[in-house]
């Protein structure tokens, strides 16, 4: 008992020293995103440096996870740590000498994407080797808090920091943030490394092989993954049209953008709350499908139906309320079912599977608003059903786009939920 305290102490400390740097890589990306919009005009650029964070996370996982398995998961989350820091500065560096462009910023987030793809394995490692079962379904709600306080207070003190001191002010307190927690990791959390298996000596191929393996020969979690991958390109893409058509339907008013962002934040964590405060489901798998349906069921035909900002908000509460509950079952299904000398490699092809549509999402949002949706409504008439139901002007394509999403959400619910249903029941 005495081991497990201990655990969940260093545990606890990882987790918000962790989480205060990513609250300052949130208000960085925040802000460069505000100012790549507001620069360009552009869907189709914003959304890119979404893109470029994933594109690397997708293409590269499967072969971070079988490196990550076999390096010290400690060592690997300073290295990756250290170098993202690098990148954040020499952005700081390009805002002093006044030379930063939209390409740099795609760059940036393509290095910062490629480090994520190398730590996020060793990270869900190390969780499982500091948490004790028992605690499982606590720290996935903690998880789930460090997102919502971060969606909460990232526009927030982005906004602030950016009308102190530009963005040079929001990259300072990012490297201020990465400081803490580099120097916690370093010198006061140590890691034990999980037993190995007799896959220890294999191969790189055959270990990046065995990751795929372990997936299909347990179809359930292989299932929840696609499904999870079906939502992810829906939310990706709603995820790009959000700026566009919020800025647009508000001539550009940065502070209904940040109400909105901060009603999501506030959503998720009430849903922090409800997770942790709540007995375990029975049916964890049910859970995760009407938490989605619930979400995809409200949020986006909410959004695209209004001109209001405080409808809007309605939405959004609606849509991320049983975000956190989702994400904490999910995670105990994962972290309970996969074995803790195979996590590294399974996680990095779930990263690939379940992630590889955001970038797809994000792209074709982009790529839909600027080049079919907007110009598709600018083309109605004002008394047009279209744009009586969707609004006239620039942000009304965007708001179209979005209930289209909404109509393939449910739709992937209900399809996948069936598919769960069968499985689940065959298992029995």
């Amino acid at each position: 008992m005495k081991h497990s305290d201990k655990s969940i102490r260093s545990y606890l400390l990882l987790w918000s020293t962790q989480s205060l740097s990513a609250l300052g890589s949130s208000m960085t990306s925040y802000a460069l995103g505000v100012w790549l919009y507001k620069s360009t005009g552009s869907a189709l650029k914003a959304a890119l440096l979404t893109i470029c964070a994933y594109a690397p996370y997708v293409l590269m996982s499967i072969f971070a996870g079988a490196l990550s398995d076999k390096w010290n998961k400690k060592r690997t989350m300073l290295i990756c740590d250290l170098f993202a820091a690098m990148t954040t500065v020499t952005a700081f560096l390009l805002i002093r000498a006044n030379c930063l462009e939209p390409w740099h910023l795609f760059l940036i987030n393509a290095l910062n994407g490629l480090m994520n793809t190398v730590q996020q394995p060793a990270s869900e490692v190390a969780a499982t080797q500091l948490i004790p079962k028992e605690y499982y379904q606590k720290t996935g709600a903690l998880r789930s808090l460090t997102q919502s306080m971060n969606t909460i207070l990232t526009p927030v003190f982005a906004t602030m920091l950016f009308a102190f001191g530009g963005l040079s002010a929001v990259i300072m307190v990012d490297l201020a943030t990465f400081s803490v927690a580099f120097t916690v990791l370093l010198l006061f959390i140590r890691i034990p490394e999980p037993e190995r298996s007799d896959k220890e000596n294999e191969t790189f191929i055959k270990s990046v092989k065995s990751g795929l393996s372990w997936l299909k020969a347990n179809p359930l979690i292989l299932k929840l993954i696609f499904f999870l991958s079906g939502i992810n390109l829906i939310a990706s893409a709603n995820n790009a049209a959000l700026t566009p058509l919020i800025l647009s339907k508000t001539a550009g008013n940065e502070s209904v953008l940040g109400t909105v962002n901060f009603c999501i934040g506030a959503a998720t964590l009430a849903g922090t709350f409800i997770a942790s405060c709540t007995s375990p489901p029975n049916d964890r798998v049910k859970a995760i499908c009407m938490s989605l349906f619930f979400s995809m069921s409200t949020e986006n035909f909410i959004l695209s139906l209004t001109d209001s900002p405080i409808i809007w908000c309605i939405g959004v509460i609606m849509g991320w309320l049983f975000i956190p509950f989702m994400g904490t079952n999910l995670d105990v299904v994962f972290r309970s079912t996969i074995p803790a000398d195979m996590q590294g490699r399974v996680y990095a092809c779930r990263n690939t599977l379940q992630f590889f549509t955001i970038p797809i999402g994000g792209l074709t949002s982009g790529l839909l608003i600027d080049n079919f949706f907007e110009p598709f409504m600018s083309g109605r008439n004002d008394n047009s059903l279209l744009c009586t139901v969707f609004g006239i002007g620039k942000g009304s394509g965007a708001a179209l786009l979005m209930t289209v999403l909404g109509a393939a959400g449910v739709a992937v619910c209900a399809v996948f939920g069936i598919l769960l249903k069968q499985e689940r029941y065959e298992k029995s």
